[in-house]
């Protein structure tokens, strides 16, 4: 499979027609080779317009997904990242979109659930070559609150609500994006830290898996 011709429809059929215009970003998504953080038996399909099953979580969660390159890309977007940024990968799963944002910026801690996935991502970026990148383990509703403040945070996942722990870990103009289960679909809101206060607005609906490790506990019923 020409590996390199898949990504470039990627990006001219998923990416531009949905509004995508950042040149850093497009020049990212047209190098980092998505096929890396696949599994080899999907590799086939890593360029194809969904969500993709990458790693088992364990403990009976979904496995790690990465999202769609279209949701991925307009995210990344609105993040309005500059290259001195620091950035929170959250739900990072096998490293891809911790890999993406690296091309963008300074730094990225890329946080997963479990130690087993935390070591795969940090194996596949640490063989493509990503120097300013790690990955790390712990839960994904706490963040990581050892590297922050953070200039930006992105969310792989639906999640019910962001936590205000995570939101405490932007720094001062930091932005956090993620799309919250309000309605269905989706909306892609973008929380950004003013006077250390996060405040959000929605930006595009949009449709991902779900991250269980932020769903709200069932109400009691009587």
């Amino acid at each position: 499979m020409d590996f390199a011709a898949a990504r470039r429809k990627m990006v001219d059929n998923q990416v531009r027609p949905n509004g995508v215009t950042d040149r850093r970003l497009i020049d990212a998504l047209l190098d980092v080779p998505r096929e890396h953080y696949v599994p080899a038996a999907k590799a086939a399909l890593a360029y194809m317009d969904g969500d993709l099953p990458v790693a088992p979580v364990a403990h009976g969660k979904p496995d790690r997904c990465l999202i769609k390159p279209m949701v991925l890309a307009r995210m990344i977007q609105a993040l309005e990242l500059a290259e001195t940024d620091r950035v929170l990968d959250l739900a990072c799963g096998t490293g891809y979109s911790t890999a993406v944002l690296a091309r963008l910026v300074t730094e990225v801690v890329g946080l997963e659930e479990t130690p087993a996935l935390a070591e795969s991502a940090g194996r596949l970026l640490a063989s493509a070559g990503v120097a300013n990148a790690r990955v790390v383990a712990g839960p994904l509703e706490a963040g990581w609150p050892e590297a922050a403040p953070y200039d930006a945070i992105l969310v792989n996942g639906t999640v019910d609500s962001v936590p205000p722990a995570l939101l405490a870990q932007l720094a001062e103009g930091g932005r956090l994006i993620a799309v919250v289960a309000t309605k269905v679909p989706g909306e892609a809101i973008l929380y950004r830290s003013v006077n250390r206060e996060p405040s959000g607005i929605p930006v595009f609906d949009a449709s991902i898996p779900a991250l269980p490790a932020f769903a709200k506990p069932p109400a009691f019923v009587f």
